[in-house]
């Protein structure tokens, strides 16, 4: 009876991580397919002369993907309200952007129209150029609107509102 039960125990174990593995390499699977297009669309846009995911390396794209934030934090403050600005105006994402983004404009003492015009970085990101920390540039308005280039917006614009939010002490 011992021996049947250590049979029946490792059998289930040897299952469970077998379901496991398999689910770690779909996941895989996903990332490699991910990179996979990214890798074609950055060689046929640079074919074109025309760098769509914003001179981003695939690394760095692959990273956002798979959580790396620091890959696409703004490199300022300014930078990371204008793109708040730009995920309301483009419906990235649904939870509070706008009042963390005026509680950002208010901090940084951006409360006029006057003010944010003068301020490029602000511009840039309302134009949906996010500057990142590594000193590359991330343009939102030309991923496509792929799932793909869909997932990666919504991923930097999150990445953003984390970044507005602990400025502000939230």
């Amino acid at each position: 009876m011992n021996n049947a039960q250590r049979m029946i125990w490792g059998c289930g174990i040897a299952a469970a991580l077998v379901a496991g593995s398999a689910s770690a390499a779909s996941w895989q699977d996903q990332l490699n397919s991910a990179a996979s297009q990214l890798s074609q669309q950055n060689s046929s846009n640079t074919a074109a002369g025309n760098t769509q995911n914003g001179g981003l390396s695939l690394s760095s794209l692959t990273g956002l993907l798979n959580g790396g934030d620091k890959a696409v934090s703004a490199n300022s403050m300014g930078n990371a309200a204008g793109v708040m600005q730009y995920c309301v105006q483009h419906n990235v994402v649904d939870n509070n952007v706008k009042s963390v983004k005026d509680q950002v404009l208010n901090k940084l003492g951006l409360n006029s129209t006057t003010a944010q015009e003068q301020k490029t970085d602000y511009q840039q990101g309302i134009a949906g150029l996010l500057n990142t920390g590594n000193g590359q540039q991330l343009n939102l308005q030309s991923l496509s609107n792929s799932p793909m280039g869909e997932k990666l917006k919504t991923k930097a614009c999150d990445v953003v509102l984390k970044q507005g939010k602990k400025y502000i002490g939230m």
